[in-house]
């Protein structure tokens, strides 16, 4: 069997990831993703032509609380719900 390089999440895998790592219990979370952005110039060395070229780049993921539900969000209830555990005597 080949070795696995890559594994992929969807957003609502990370969400309920997320959501059960921070015990998160109710509401309506999906993710969050902060991008900062840059640009300059680059060029080709062999023409010296340059190109004004954009950089983007990731820089925090987390979740975030919805108001309502979409295709971004799981309600935390129902992928984390609070399981009661009674100690026998």
């Amino acid at each position: 069997m080949a070795e696995t390089n890559q594994i992929i999440f969807d957003h609502k895998e990370v969400a309920e990831a997320l959501i059960r790592k921070h015990g998160i219990h109710e509401g309506l979370w999906g993710v969050y993703f902060e991008f900062g952005f840059g640009a300059l110039n680059l060029g080709d060395e062999a023409t010296k032509i340059l190109t004004p070229t954009a950089i983007v780049s990731v820089k925090k993921i987390g979740i975030q609380r919805f108001p309502e539900e979409n295709n971004l969000t799981v309600d935390a209830a129902k992928v984390n719900p609070v399981t009661s555990t009674k100690r026998s005597k």
